[in-house]
């Protein structure tokens, strides 16, 4: 706790107590938001875990497809016609403001072919169609994810500033304005008893001398 280097005057006295006033609310409504945005940010975990876990078993199966797609076609015929797609993506960002802090928002647009497997079905097996189908599933579940941890991270980082900002005005910025409002109090009253003990002893003499 720090006094505030500042004149014990009534009028600094009166501007530090606004100060205290406005960093009180202040610090009540940003108590407030940060542990707004901690129960927010809890759900976001809870869900970003959820759909993590679920978005790496897809993974796992379109990898455990492809795997079987190769394992019974040559690498030429797997190259010909994965690289052929059947879907263009369109990916639209936007954001949306969530207390204060402007969180992603990511829309796939799809435009499928008029046919969903843009090649010959002649040589192809039936694990290539599925590792095709899986493939075109999990891109969703993955943009889904990548939406809810870029989300995670940027609340996180919010929590943290507005906990140094919590700390700041409850630990340092209130405190020292406390002390010093204290201290111009206390020496303002000291400032009054001697002007005081001044003037009755100045009335003392006076009296003595019309005496």
């Amino acid at each position: 706790m720090a006094r505030i280097n500042v004149n014990p005057t009534r009028m600094e006295l009166k501007k530090l107590k606004a100060r205290l006033k406005t960093a009180q609310r202040g610090y009540k409504l940003l108590k407030d938001k940060t542990d707004e945005m901690v129960r927010r940010f809890s759900v976001i975990v809870r869900e970003t875990k959820r759909l993590r876990d679920e978005t790496e078993a897809e993974v796992v199966r379109v990898l455990r497809q492809f795997s079987l797609a190769r394992g019974v076609m040559s690498k030429r015929d797997i190259e010909r016609i994965f690289s052929m797609p059947s879907v263009s993506l369109a990916l639209e960002c936007a954001t949306v403001n969530v207390l204060n802090v402007e969180i992603p928002k990511l829309h796939l647009e799809e435009n499928a072919a008029e046919e969903k497997y843009p090649y010959s079905f002649a040589g192809v097996t039936s694990e290539a169609d599925y590792a095709v189908q899986a493939a075109g599933e999990v891109v969703s579940r993955l943009l889904r994810l990548a939406e809810m941890e870029k989300a995670t991270a940027m609340l996180a980082d919010e929590i943290e500033r507005s906990k140094r900002r919590v700390n700041a005005l409850e630990y340092v910025m209130i405190p020292d304005l406390e002390e010093t409002i204290r201290y111009i109090s206390q020496k303002l009253e000291e400032n009054e008893r001697s002007g005081l003990t001044r003037l009755m002893k100045v009335k003392s003499m006076l009296s003595e001398r019309d005496a």
